[in-house]
């Protein structure tokens, strides 16, 4: 089984609920995906409305993933650079796989969806280069490695995940030319 990728897909009540859900089984699996266990989807929901937001408005583009069964089962939101001088590179945000589908390839599957779309969508013609973060600790950044980033600089503590739990905040880049 694989999944299907699908580029700005139409958002709906059943694509926003099936993204949230996926954020908090992401979250309160312990993935590092801006909130710390435990979390329900209506604390999530302000953070995925600031993206459908920045979707509506052009800035952001929106990957998923579905299953078998049509489910949202990952998820990356890439988004535009405002600034003039870093319009050639997108950030890269909000990397999910579900937990009942981890360790079966997919988040690789869904790195090279994000390279490709990055590559080839439509908007992204001068697009040069793809960059992150991720949260210090959790042995993403080696994932992001073996996805060919290469850490580009570390803000040492930089995130704080709980009193005495801080964490460095690791930038990775990804070149496409």
């Amino acid at each position: 089984m694989t999944l299907t990728f699908e580029v700005d897909p139409a958002v709906g009540p059943a694509l926003r609920d099936g993204v949230l859900a996926l954020w908090a089984d992401v979250s309160n699996a312990g993935g590092a995906v801006g909130f710390v266990p435990p979390v329900t989807p209506d604390e999530i929901r302000p953070a995925l409305l600031k993206h459908l937001v920045d979707m509506a408005r052009g800035d952001t583009r929106l990957l998923v993933g579905r299953d078998e069964d049509g489910e949202v089962a990952a998820t990356a939101f890439l988004t535009f650079n405002t600034h003039p001088l870093m319009t050639h590179w997108v950030w890269l945000y909000t990397v999910m796989v579900h937990p009942r589908h981890q360790g079966r390839g997919y988040g690789r599957d869904l790195m090279a969806a994000v390279e490709r779309t990055a590559r080839t969508a439509e908007g992204f013609e001068a697009i040069e280069a793809i960059r992150l973060t991720c949260r210090g600790g959790t042995g993403v950044d080696g994932f992001y490695a073996r996805s060919g980033y290469k850490e580009v600089g570390r803000v040492p503590g930089a995130i704080r995940v709980a009193p005495g739990d801080d964490r460095d905040d690791i930038i990775m880049l990804l070149p496409l030319t």
